[in-house]
């Protein structure tokens, strides 16, 4: 097994499935005990986007209605794997549909795509584009990362015990499942943040965050050798992208490279070890 479990978050924006494609198989996406959560999530999901104010309740701007609209008829839409379905800057970046045959496998053991509507997905996982982010309360089941976390927990501690998680989740995700960090079931917990270095300064970054994960994500799972089991040699295994340039900044056209990668933490006994990952 790949001893790396990558949790990624969903993208914002979908592209939906070819309109031939045949619909979802709830029965035959990975982590097979969330099967009862997803069809009770599902039916609230369509429930809703039927209604007059869903747009609100989704937490939805108007110009979605038309996919708030298709919410309704999930269970006979087109469906594609998920690594398609999801689009965006750290999609791009991570290339997961993309992925040479032993990338691919890796993928499959290991990338986890979390979710509202889904719990969590693998990148072959075929499913329909959607709208529904997990910090929606879903009338009838409730407030989605509270929901979720205990069936998260049971279909995803086994795994990542004794392995690394690389964690590229933001905080909405994060509150529907965190790994164990002591005990048996105990992992090595790593969040990665992203910050960009400018005249000796250094501040947090939002766009090409997203990009840089998803740039980690593909290394991780394309270099050539042992796969990274502990947070140290995660660090070791970012650092070989070190003066690499990575991405282009939105506006203006500059490039921009890794510059360091540190290890930080953990702040809390209970909780994860920081990658900080600098850019210029």
């Amino acid at each position: 097994m790949f001893a790396v479990l990558i949790c990624l978050p969903p993208s914002e924006g979908k592209t939906p499935a070819p309109a031939d494609a045949a619909p979802a198989d709830l029965t035959t996406l990975s982590a097979p005990s969330l099967t009862p959560q997803r069809t009770a999530v599902l039916d609230a999901l369509a429930a809703v986007s039927a209604r007059p104010d869903a747009a609100s309740v989704l937490k939805v701007g108007a110009s979605l209605a038309e996919e708030v609209a298709r919410n309704a008829g999930l269970r006979s839409a087109p469906a594609e794997a998920a690594s398609r379905v999801y689009t965006g800057v750290l999609y791009a970046a991570a290339g997961l549909a993309g992925l040479p045959d032993d990338a691919a496998r890796r993928a499959a053991q290991s990338v986890r795509i979390f979710s509202g509507l889904w719990g969590v997905v693998a990148p072959d996982d075929r499913i329909p584009a959607y709208r529904l982010s997990m910090g929606v309360d879903l009338p009838v089941v409730g407030k989605l990362a509270t929901v979720w976390r205990p069936y998260l927990t049971e279909a995803l501690e086994a795994q990542a015990a004794g392995d690394v998680v690389v964690d590229c989740r933001s905080a909405a995700y994060l509150a529907a499942w965190k790994p164990a960090t002591t005990g048996t079931r105990a992992a090595d917990w790593v969040t990665v943040r992203v910050v960009r270095e400018a005249d000796g300064m250094r501040t947090v970054v939002s766009h090409n965050a997203k990009h840089t994960r998803g740039v980690l994500t593909s290394h991780v799972l394309r270099r050539v050798g042992d796969p990274p089991s502990s947070a140290e040699g995660l660090l070791d295994a970012a650092r070989e992208l070190d003066g690499e340039v990575i991405g282009t900044e939105v506006g203006t056209g500059l490039s921009y490279r890794m510059v360091e990668a540190t290890l930080h933490g953990p702040t809390t006994r209970s909780g994860p070890r920081t990658l900080e990952l600098v850019i210029a």
